[in-house]
């Protein structure tokens, strides 16, 4: 693909739709649910096909495939569809309901909403999942606010905010995969570094709900029943994960391990196990085909001069290494408000991060570190993500009521920036 070096503005005028049509129609309705991505990046591609007139309409097509068949674009894809499968045979075997009431065994009292920080931290960074973990563990959190003091709100907030500690880190979330392949880095690389910079907001957040909410009690007439043999698959995708082994690698025999445990237990047949598998992959399709879409989108975009636009408008903006990945951070925030989709605004600053990331010799693993911090922050926090609107919906209360009380959002964009202006980690090359 050949750029201008000049650059072109106007090639930028699809990703404007796209972000334009998604966020307008949530303003315009209320309801940020009502524009799917896939049919906004659907109208933006064709709007970028349609455009430069210089070039025939076969050259365009022929641009937006090969960035759509990019092999790192297929292989987030056959990840993401991986993942799916693993989640949700895990779940189906009872993997998260053992999860959860294992912690629950173990927690005293006096620690109950800080427990359901760590189980949310625990089964997010297992499961690779923000949505699965709230969807998982909010009634949980609901019934602990319903048999204590504690608002529901900050229950609430509390999943939300242990799900996006997991969705960060977890080496098979779909926003650390794309982190990573889009910054051209290694998994565990990047989690020994983001871990670093997060790590002692987690601790401080802790700290924060135990002042809040010491006075609690949990339910003690009710028995939490678990079976330790449907943990271990979470484990042993840690396990392999942390050790280096390739993802896919990692993937397969998490789910392998997930339907031999259901299969010899009972918790689902054959055919059962067939549709889990199933349902998981179906389950990713959409962030799948959004992923490969953006892909074709960008290449058309790149090929037109627009990414070299915007890469001289911030580095016209960037004076030093600092400035550069405030540049990334503010890139990949300013997507995640328009989009509320973290992995998508990973996808969409990725490229242009890389970019910035070479200019000024931004380690591969900070910009990566930094891409998922803070798409990860306002997915937090933003009222309109589907994290927040799903934990607001099981408690009955506004997604708004939640914000007050979204800390681990709050300080993980915090540590983000001390990791920024004081350079945390220091790297050796």
């Amino acid at each position: 693909m050949t750029e201008t070096k000049k650059g072109n503005a106007w090639a930028l005028v699809p990703l404007i739709i796209f972000v334009g049509i998604f966020l307008g129609v949530g303003l315009i309705t209320g309801d940020f649910s009502i524009m799917p991505l896939n049919v906004a990046i659907v109208v933006a591609s064709i709007i970028g096909l349609l455009m430069n007139r210089k070039e025939t309409f076969q050259k365009k097509v022929d641009v937006f495939t090969k960035g759509a068949g990019h092999s790192n674009i297929i292989l987030m894809m056959l990840i993401f569809l991986l993942a799916g499968a693993f989640s949700q045979t895990t779940e189906d075997m009872g993997g998260v309901t053992s999860t959860v009431n294992l912690g629950l065994s173990f927690i005293p009292e006096n620690l109950i909403i800080v427990g359901l920080f760590i189980i949310c931290m625990f089964v997010s960074l297992s499961m690779g999942t923000s949505v699965g973990t709230v969807a998982a563990i909010a009634p949980v959190g609901f019934g602990l606010s319903q048999a204590t003091d504690v608002s529901a709100a900050l229950t609430m907030a509390t999943v939300v905010g242990g799900a996006m500690f997991g969705d960060n880190l977890s080496m098979i979330s779909d926003t650390t995969i794309a982190a990573v392949r889009t910054q051209k880095t290694k998994m565990s690389d990047k989690f020994k570094v983001n871990i670093k910079i997060v790590l002692p907001g987690a601790i401080f957040t802790m700290i924060v709900l135990w002042f809040l909410t010491h006075s609690a009690q949990i339910d003690a007439t009710k028995a939490y029943d678990y079976n330790f043999i449907k943990v271990i698959p979470y484990i042993l995708v840690l396990i392999l994960a942390l050790a280096g082994i390739n993802v896919i690698i990692v993937l397969i025999g998490g789910t392998v391990l997930s339907a031999i445990i259901g299969l010899v237990d009972g918790s689902f047949s054959w055919s059962g196990l067939l549709s889990s598998v199933s349902k998981g992959i179906i389950g990713m399709e959409d962030i799948a085909i959004i992923a490969l879409l953006i892909g074709g989108l960008v290449a058309l975009i790149q090929h037109n001069g627009g990414i070299t636009w915007l890469l001289n408008f911030v580095r016209n903006r960037v004076k030093s290494k600092r400035g550069a990945e405030l540049g990334i951070a503010g890139l990949v925030s300013a997507a995640d408000i328009s989009t509320a989709n973290n992995t998508i605004s990973i996808l969409m600053a990725g490229p242009l991060a890389k970019n910035i990331a070479d200019e000024y010799d931004i380690d591969s693993r900070k910009s990566a570190s930094i891409l998922d911090i803070f798409a990860s922050c306002f997915q937090g926090l933003l009222p309109y993500s589907p994290q927040v609107i799903a934990a607001a919906g099981v408690a009955s209360i506004s997604p708004i009521a939640l914000a007050p009380y979204a800390i681990y959002p709050i300080i993980l964009g915090v540590c983000g920036l001390i990791a920024i202006f004081f350079r945390i980690p220091k790297l050796n090359k």
